[in-house]
């Protein structure tokens, strides 16, 4: 009797021991999976163990309402007025934002002496691509006495090798240095560097325009969109620059400095009216990495996440605290407020319908 007892005994530890190693297995097989499929959201959800946060920025405070005068905004930020404003000069690389292009030079288009422009004939990534700004010069003919274009020679991607898109990237940058000289820019003047969708508000302009005592170099903070100024995600857009010119100015997309002054403008990011050009973005900026599947560039995919503000790469936010990561997450909240936007926007909502409240419906229109 002690014999079978111990035997059934046996048994069941055997027993247990297979349940345990079927479970093991499972939960290996899913965490192997689960790299495979969702390696990159399992390292951006944990980015508060493996990167630290980048140094803050010093934020400038910034004053504006209507019918101040400048001479008493000047004082607030505690410089003073100039007798005559300085000259501006906007400069960005252009890929194929048309429409961002439009809204920008005309907001623009009263405080800028220079509307300098580079394109290339390929992507970052090496995709062959038309000079589409040259192509649709007609559109911005009302900038034309403005206007400074140049072309960038790209480099086409070879299949079986690789170029960092970012190499790319900076070499394009890189000559856009000539091309300012080119347009005439003198020492003192003001050099906004950014790219097409981050647009300066007309009220940083003439705040910089104007004011004596400013720095000589700081970011601007823009409010960021999402697909259309109906999905405001935050205020973390600082990439776009402001500089008082100097021989020493260099032009970067990269911080540059501490200062940054605050709510200066807008920022929308895949704000395209068609289709196409969602996915030409996606597989032509430095980040086409992003696009793991087929399946990212489907045109009903996209639709169905620019309608729920959802993330095109289906990625988690870029944060570096657990708390920020998940206050994050989800898709991102509509707002009905089609208030202090660009004016141009607002003026011309019946041609803009799909960067506005309640339009995120796209056109499926193939490429030019």
């Amino acid at each position: 009797m002690a014999n079978k007892n111990r035997l059934s005994s046996g048994s069941k530890y055997k027993v247990k021991r297979v349940h345990y190693c079927v479970l093991l297995a499972l939960l290996v097989s899913l965490c192997v999976l689960g790299i495979v499929f969702h390696g990159r959201k399992i390292s951006y959800f944990f980015r508060p163990l493996w990167d630290n946060p980048p140094k803050p920025f010093t934020r400038i405070p910034h004053y504006y309402a209507e019918n101040v005068t400048m001479d008493h905004l000047c004082h607030l930020h505690g410089w003073s007025l100039r007798s005559h404003p300085r000259r501006f000069f906007d400069a960005i690389i252009f890929s194929n934002e048309l429409d961002m292009l439009d809204i920008r030079w005309h907001e623009l288009q009263p405080y800028v002496s220079k509307f300098i422009i580079l394109e290339s004939n390929t992507t970052f990534t090496g995709i062959p691509k038309p000079h589409y700004f040259e192509l649709n010069r007609e559109r911005f003919a009302f900038a034309k006495e403005k206007t400074v274009h140049g072309t960038f020679p790209g480099k086409l991607a070879v299949q079986g090798s690789y170029e960092d898109p970012f190499l790319l990237e900076g070499r394009q940058r890189a000559a856009m240095n000539s091309l300012i000289r080119r347009a005439g820019i003198s020492n003192g003047d003001i050099l906004i560097m950014a790219d097409t969708d981050e647009i300066p508000s007309p009220q940083t302009l003439k705040l910089l325009q104007w004011c004596d005592g400013i720095p000589p170099l700081m970011h601007l903070e823009l409010k960021h969109y999402m697909y259309s100024y109906e999905f405001p995600v935050d205020y973390s857009s600082w990439r776009a620059t402001a500089h008082v010119y100097s021989q020493h100015t260099q032009y970067r997309h990269s911080r540059q400095t501490d200062l940054m002054l605050a709510d200066a403008g807008w920022h929308c990011s895949f704000c395209f009216r068609k289709m196409w050009e969602f996915v030409f973005k996606m597989t032509a900026y430095s980040h086409a990495d992003r696009v793991r599947y087929k399946s990212f560039l489907s045109h009903s995919r996209i639709q169905d996440i620019i309608c729920r503000g959802d993330d095109l790469f289906d990625m988690l936010p870029e944060e570096y605290t657990f708390k920020d990561i998940i206050k994050k997450m989800g898709s991102i909240p509509p707002s009905a407020s089609a208030v202090h936007l660009p004016a141009y926007l607002i003026q011309n909502a019946h041609n803009f319908k799909f960067l506005l409240p309640g339009g995120c419906l796209r056109e499926t229109q193939t490429p030019p």
